[in-house]
């Protein structure tokens, strides 16, 4: 009978991966659509600005837990940890960096692009009362609101390419993991 343990890092490497995955998954395709449908956009606004935050501190997070608790050591990733001489393999060099593109993604997403995209949200909430019309309204615009609406579609377009590239990498990294599981049938 097989011992299943809360002691092996394994255990929290896949909980992390899982969690990482999972959570990407749904903000990126089903909470954040369904509340953009839903809610009034002062709502949508004020929910993606408390939420957003938090989903990039833990995608950023959870690749670093992943780094902590990789099956053959962190310092199979980063050898320069160890005293001993370590040899990587194929593996464990793409495993690098596949959780690299995870941590870097989110890091950025969450010390510079989302950052960045709330104050350009804040300068267009200030320039919808000056101008007395919603940033999302048909146009014409004033050249203020015309800039920091261009200004929005660019960050907000960098902060869901570096999502995605993010994903992918979650996604291969799964396919890398996969491919090290064997399953046996076991008779009932």
């Amino acid at each position: 009978m097989a011992s299943y343990s809360f002691k092996n890092p394994a255990t929290y490497h896949l909980l992390s991966y899982g969690t990482l995955l999972g959570s990407t998954l749904f903000q990126s395709f089903i909470s954040g659509v369904v509340a953009f449908r839903v809610l009034p956009r002062p709502q949508f606004s004020t929910l993606q600005k408390h939420t957003f935050p938090v989903y990039f501190t833990l995608q950023t997070l959870t690749p670093l837990a992943m780094l902590l608790t990789y099956p053959s050591g962190s310092s199979r990733l980063l050898p320069f940890l160890s005293s001993t001489p370590v040899i990587q393999s194929a593996t464990d060099r793409l495993n690098v960096w596949l959780l690299g593109t995870m941590f870097v993604t989110a890091l950025s997403n969450l010390v510079y692009v989302g950052p960045k995209t709330t104050e350009v949200m804040v300068k267009r909430k200030h320039q919808e009362t000056r101008d007395g019309k919603n940033a999302y309204d048909k146009g014409p615009h004033s050249k203020e609101m015309e800039k920091l609406n261009r200004e929005f579609t660019i960050l907000h377009s960098i902060s869901s390419v570096t999502n995605l590239v993010g994903l992918g990498a979650m996604v291969w990294y799964g396919a890398v993991l996969g491919s090290g599981l064997s399953f046996e049938r076991v008779a009932l």
